[in-house]
């Protein structure tokens, strides 16, 4: 079911891309249009292609259902299409890469209360908060590890 994308080619950059969008759409309420689209630039050009190890899980209708990406034993992004929510595919996902991958670490932000929730029942605790994101942009971060 999890499956390692070594280097994704456009199409799935595209599609990973995309789902990330949507489901940053459903959770992420705190966040101004112009971040969106801010960060949408980064993850596809950037984060998507430069991360260490991606992981997804395929959905037969509409390609990818999830996906993780993993960094030097820390969980640097998980997302899950807003029609698979509820149905254990983030689950999935951080049992594998604490499995597998080593994955110790998780950022959350601090307004995302479903993902915060999630992570803690997943066994992550807050070890230290930031008060802006990585791009100096007023989101506050939980720094988290198991």
């Amino acid at each position: 079911m999890v499956e390692r994308i070594e280097s994704p080619v456009p199409v799935e950059l595209d599609a990973l891309t995309a789902l990330w969008e949507r489901s940053v759409r459903t959770t992420h309420d705190f966040l101004a249009p112009e971040d969106i689209a801010f960060f949408r630039r980064m993850v596809r050009k950037e984060a998507l292609p430069g991360v260490e190890e991606l992981y997804v899980v395929r959905d037969e209708k509409n390609g990818f259902a999830a996906f993780a990406g993993v960094e030097a034993g820390k969980l640097e992004m998980l997302f899950v299409a807003p029609e698979k929510r509820g149905k254990g595919l983030g689950r999935i996902l951080v049992e594998y890469v604490t499995a597998h991958c080593g994955v110790r670490r998780v950022d959350v932000n601090e307004q995302n209360a479903q993902a915060a929730g999630f992570y803690a029942r997943m066994g992550f605790r807050v070890v230290s908060r930031s008060a802006s994101d990585p791009s100096g942009r007023p989101y506050p971060i939980l720094h988290l590890a198991l």
